[in-house]
């Protein structure tokens, strides 16, 4: 729907945008969904950027959709997930369990077939 409110919208100055938020921690919710803290752990385990969102970050990026700074922007999804969506879907997620020492083989490997 955002897509086509963003095409027919646009030529009036409308600009239709969505934000897709991963976790978000806010004490209301972490407080009676997660009272223990390891519902937590799991999810800061599957951020590529080791933390979850806050309210402020958020805030921030609707503010900066609804500026003039980003008024070309429109009929755009954005991801607010500190790349978990990157790292969960597709084969990057298994590449985290790669040890220094298996990297250090690979490259190895990689670098002797180099130019043969």
């Amino acid at each position: 729907m955002y897509k086509s409110l963003a095409a027919e919208w646009g030529k009036y100055g409308l600009r239709f945008n969505l934000i897709q938020p991963g976790p978000i921690k806010t004490k209301g919710a972490f407080s009676r969904l997660d009272p223990t803290g390891a519902f937590e752990k799991d999810m800061i385990d599957r951020i590529p950027c080791g933390r979850l969102g806050t309210v402020e970050e958020l805030a921030n990026l609707a503010a900066f959709l609804c500026s003039d700074y980003a008024s070309w922007i429109n009929g755009a999804v954005i991801r607010f997930d500190g790349g978990e969506e990157v790292l969960i879907s597709g084969e990057f997620n298994s590449l985290r369990k790669v040890t220094k020492e298996q990297w250090d083989t690979i490259e190895g490997l990689i670098r002797k077939t180099k130019g043969s």
